[in-house]
């Protein structure tokens, strides 16, 4: 944290905090100020990461939240749209809209779930194949430069305490937030 102090941001983009935003930044610098920064790095080399994929990606023309949607659907082709929304940790509208803007580019199409009528299955079009490919070969190239000079014990044992700690979290233990009272 100590890099940080004293940077401020310009004047233009500085609004004014309210009650409850101020509560939250004040909850996370405690938290923060007494924490390792496993966290930020974390999100830092996430952010880095997502920057990276879409500076090369971009010539492909399409968002991050598209190519999202596409990486989801070559997994498992056919998903319904509720689902991918809760996979993507997106609202349903949000999702719909995306949806709308890749049928329109022709890369999926939706068809009725012969389950629930109600609902959409989302599938990929021919068109959306070599499209993925070329995805694919960017983040296999993004993944090489970013992993360069690490052996690959130490990403066996990055994969492995990752693993660990979303396991630790998922149920709830000695890791996770408990409700404040």
């Amino acid at each position: 944290m100590e890099k940080y102090v004293g940077q401020s941001l310009p004047s233009n983009k500085v609004k004014p905090a309210t009650p409850v935003s101020l509560l939250n930044i004040i909850s996370l610098l405690i938290i923060c100020l007494n924490m390792e920064t496993f966290g930020f790095d974390v999100v830092e080399t996430a952010r880095i990461l997502r920057r990276d994929f879409d500076r090369r990606a971009a010539a492909l023309g399409a968002t991050r939240a598209q190519w999202r949607v596409l990486a989801r659907l070559s997994r498992r082709d056919g998903m319904r749209q509720v689902d991918i929304a809760d996979d993507l940790d997106v609202e349903p509208i949000t999702l719909c809209r995306m949806v709308d803007r890749l049928e329109e580019a022709g890369l999926v199409e939706r068809r009725k779930d012969e389950e629930d009528r109600r609902a959409w299955r989302i599938h990929l079009t021919d068109k959306a194949r070599p499209v993925l490919a070329e995805l694919q070969d960017i983040g296999i190239a993004m993944h090489r430069d970013a992993l360069a000079g690490i052996s690959p014990e130490e990403r066996r044992q990055a994969l492995s305490v990752m693993a660990r700690i979303r396991d630790n979290l998922s149920k709830g233990g000695a890791g996770a937030v408990r409700k404040a009272i």
